[in-house]
């Protein structure tokens, strides 16, 4: 499996982005996969996809892509390979409204940076299934805009319990930490988890990522 991931910062640049390249290598080495990382947006083109099966970005602000790439991108997942969005993949794109349909939603905010409990929806899907029925995690929590629970399916969410909700900023109190879904032929997974470079380094957020990454490919389901 072929994997190619977008480091680019157009804004602010998350301090873990290096931590994550490392990880995602060690990954890749230690179930045979093939991982490239770069902060070449230019990278995304029709010719180079072609040698990918899952693009993931790692990025935030308006990206640099012309109409070709756009295009590119989105076939690329359409036609049968995937995406995966790794914290500030959502942070990305404003500029490019079906990316942030492709992807599932925008980011709206992070109102909490603390240790929060995550429950987990689907304790059987391979991103998930190695994190019980809930776990605790110090993170930046994200909130989301032009998102649907509906659209998508919900691996984890927030419990509200674990937080001051008023600081929200969903008149519905849904917030969705991890989902994935089908577009076109293709496969889109996020992971709402990252902020700390210290994560980055930890066995199960390995499993998580390994477990995001063997989804999106199509390896397990």
């Amino acid at each position: 499996m072929n994997i190619l991931m977008l480091r680019h910062s157009a804004g602010f640049e998350h301090s873990y982005l290096p931590n994550a390249e490392v990880a995602l290598k060690q990954i890749g080495e230690a179930n045979g996969w093939s991982v490239i990382t770069t902060h070449r947006c230019d990278r995304i083109n029709a010719g180079n996809l072609e040698k990918q099966d899952i693009v993931a970005f790692a990025t935030t602000g308006n990206l640099p892509f012309d109409a070709a790439q756009k295009e590119a991108l989105l076939s690329f997942i359409r036609n049968g390979k995937a995406f995966f969005g790794i914290h500030n993949a959502t942070d990305t794109c404003y500029d490019w409204p079906e990316y942030g349909e492709m992807l599932g939603g925008y980011f709206a905010g992070h109102p909490w940076h603390q240790e929060v409990n995550v429950i987990v929806e689907d304790a059987n899907h391979p991103a998930t299934r190695m994190l019980g029925d809930n776990f605790k995690v110090v993170d930046e929590i994200y909130t989301f805009k032009n998102w649907d629970r509906g659209k998508t399916r919900v691996l984890m969410r927030l419990d509200n319990d674990s937080i001051d909700v008023s600081r929200g900023n969903r008149e519905d109190h849904d917030y969705a930490l991890g989902w994935c879904h089908t577009y076109g032929k293709g496969r889109v997974m996020y992971t709402a988890l990252g902020h700390p470079d210290a994560l980055w380094e930890k066995p199960w957020f390995h499993e998580h990522i390994t477990g995001c990454l063997k989804w999106a490919g199509g390896l397990e389901d």
